[in-house]
């Protein structure tokens, strides 16, 4: 079983294990974070906690029975009623619906507490994965894009307004 938590700095050590142990699985997919990330996680997730604080990003991590982080959802970049999907799933727990139940879950955060009213995500073409959970949770896909040297393809969600009271 799997629980979705807003990120908190006392996620660091199971956050940094979960990075650390899917780095290479990562790297297939999208750009490696570097050397650097890695030697200044800290001081990075402090960074990210205050952003997060000052109302930028919804910032989530998908922990298990025992508390080991096994994927990151987030929403970054929130501006004017809309922000960016990014997410990444441990590798052993992909092609299990892992990653679709929760972006689902995020979505229903987003249009409900968070108050958004859309979402865009992208994804490189080669990640047949990602592509699918988009698609599953009703990402239409709106055109071309590149990924640092990888062609990739945007995505965007309107979300369903809240329902009058």
């Amino acid at each position: 079983m799997h629980e979705l938590q807003r990120l908190r700095f006392d996620h660091a050590p199971a956050l940094l294990a979960f990075e650390l142990e899917n780095r290479a699985y990562f790297a297939a997919a999208i750009s490696d974070r570097g050397d650097d990330y890695f030697a200044r996680f800290d001081a990075k997730l402090r960074a990210l906690l205050a952003e997060q604080a000052a109302g930028l990003h919804f910032l989530h991590v998908l922990v298990d029975d025992g508390g080991a982080v096994q994927g990151r959802i987030n929403l970054v970049d929130v501006a004017d009623g809309t922000a960016e999907l990014g997410y990444r799933i441990a590798e052993k727990c992909a092609g299990q619906g892992v990653a679709t139940a929760a972006v689902r879950e995020v979505c229903a955060l987003a249009a409900g507490p968070y108050g958004l009213t859309s979402l865009r995500a992208v994804t490189t073409l080669d990640n047949a994965g990602s592509r699918a959970v988009l698609t599953r949770t009703g990402f239409l896909s709106t055109g071309e894009t590149r990924l640092g040297t990888r062609p990739g393809l945007r995505f965007h969600l309107p979300l369903p307004r809240p329902a009058a009271r």
